[in-house]
C-alpha cells in the first residue's frame, strides 16, 4: 500500500503546475478557480491537475455552493520526505567517505 501511495504521489509531483499548485495550497484553502489563475489554462485543466493530486492523496476537495474547493493534505507528502529521507542518509555517508579519502590524499601529498 505504501508504494503505490509513494507511485502516485511521486508521479502527481512530477508536473510543475501541480507542485506549484500544493505550494500555494500550503498557504492555505483555495478554490480551482484560483489554483488556475497564475496559469494560461482553464478551469477544466485546472481541475484535471487537481484531479490528479487527489487521487494521491495530497489534496482533499470540498463543494461549497458552486465553489469546489481544494486543502492540503500533507501526510502522503510525508510518506514521500520518509522515503527520500533513507536515501539522504546513504548519500550523507558516502559524501563523507569521499571527504575522508580526499582528506586522506592531502595529508599524503
Amino acid at each position: 500500500m505504501v508504494e503505490q501511495n509513494l507511485d502516485s504521489t511521486f508521479a502527481a509531483l512530477a508536473d510543475p503546475t501541480r507542485r506549484a499548485m500544493l505550494s500555494a495550497l500550503a498557504l492555505g484553502e483555495k478554490s480551482v478557480g484560483e489554483l488556475a489563475e497564475p496559469y494560461a489554462m482553464s478551469f477544466a485543466g485546472a481541475a484535471k491537475h487537481v484531479a490528479i493530486l487527489e487521487r494521491a492523496g495530497l489534496v482533499q476537495r470540498r463543494k461549497e455552493g458552486r465553489q469546489s474547493l481544494c486543502r492540503l493534505r500533507a501526510a502522503r507528502l510525508k510518506q514521500a520526505s520518509d522515503w527520500l529521507g533513507q536515501w539522504e542518509a546513504f548519500w550523507n555517508g558516502k559524501l563523507d567517505a569521499l571527504g575522508a579519502a580526499l582528506a586522506n590524499d592531502a595529508e599524503g601529498e
